[in-house]
């Protein structure tokens, strides 16, 4: 009796550790995704990254039949999202969405955060929103010559207001000052909303964010914009014109978006994550979406996308150390 109840008892341990090492295998096997995803956003909810985030992981939700949250990592100027996301399991579950920060900050960090190049795998592009200059109703300049007038007869003393050192709205005004051949006195803020009331209170004449967060202010008539900077004009703004009709062709600066993954993520993950956004780009509703934040969608391949990221991080590096910018 005592030798059946042995047999039975190491069975039952081979069983046991044939069903542990089986499980994870079974997992694995499972058709992408099995569980939920999440997408981390280095960015406060209610922002633009944050709304492009939600508008694509609704959408992705609901053709991939899984959950896709949403997770806010503020802080570090997106350092420590990217960081995240770049540490975590490379296997699908864990995406980031970054903007042009991804770019920047491996320049304007010392040493450098991170190699978005190496660290993270392109999924998609997934759209962009132009960078405007707007300006405090009472300013006596309308528009860019203007401005560029006035600014060259006071060198270096019209101040403009940014969400901080480095942000892409920084960057943005610093290489179109080089290109106008003027100096502006840049103020950074701690965000683009603190910077947006400072300007329609009149502490300062110019404010420079992305067109999603200046259209109310534009709107209700508190703010008036002088350019987009971007190569089309804004459908939000329709009557104000691009950067290139005032005088700039060729001159963009926009805030663009894009999904990634962490580096050793399976190429079969990355195609199909990436077939789901192109479906998702193309739906009525997710354009309608980005069109109502003043954005436009972008649908591209990955190679696209990367040469998108080389290409931002050689402009940026090249203006951080000409013009010495420091993050906050």
């Amino acid at each position: 009796m005592k030798t059946f109840d042995m047999a039975r008892a190491i069975t039952r341990r081979v069983l046991l550790a044939g069903l542990a090492v089986a499980l994870p295998l079974l997992a694995s096997a499972q058709p992408y995704p099995a569980k939920p995803v999440k997408i981390v956003v280095g960015y406060a909810a209610g922002g633009a990254v944050d709304i492009v985030a939600r508008t694509i992981g609704q959408s992705l939700s609901s053709t991939m039949a899984q959950t896709v949250i949403v997770d806010n990592k503020p802080g570090a100027g997106t350092n420590i999202a990217v960081k995240s996301v770049i540490d975590a399991p490379a296997d699908g579950y864990t995406l980031l969405m970054a903007a042009n920060a991804l770019a920047a900050n491996m320049s304007l960090y010392q040493p450098a955060p991170f190699d978005a190049e190496k660290d993270l795998l392109p999924i998609a592009l997934i759209g962009r929103v132009p960078v405007v200059i707007a300006a405090n109703v009472s300013v006596p300049y309308g528009n860019v010559a203007k401005l560029i007038e006035a600014a060259k007869g006071k060198p270096g003393t019209i101040a403009f207001a940014t969400p901080g050192n480095g942000s892409t709205p920084h960057m943005a005004v610093e290489l179109f000052a080089r290109a106008a051949g003027i100096s502006l006195m840049h103020v950074p803020y701690r965000g683009g909303a603190q910077a947006i009331t400072d300007t329609i209170g009149g502490q300062l004449p110019l404010v420079a964010v992305n067109a999603l967060e200046v259209m109310p202010h534009v709107k209700s008539g508190k703010l008036k914009v002088l350019a987009v900077l971007s190569a089309n004009r804004s459908p939000i703004f329709p009557e104000v014109p691009t950067i290139a009709e005032s005088g700039f062709a060729g001159f963009e600066a926009s805030v663009w978006y894009g999904l990634l993954a962490p580096a050793a993520t399976p190429r079969p993950i990355i195609v199909k994550l990436h077939a789901e956004v192109q479906k998702a780009l193309q739906s009525p509703e997710v354009r309608a979406r980005m069109t109502g934040v003043g954005g436009e969608v972008i649908p591209g391949s990955t190679e696209q996308f990367a040469a998108l990221i080389h290409s931002e991080h050689v402009r940026y590096e090249k203006l951080i150390r000409e013009a010495n910018i420091k993050p906050d």
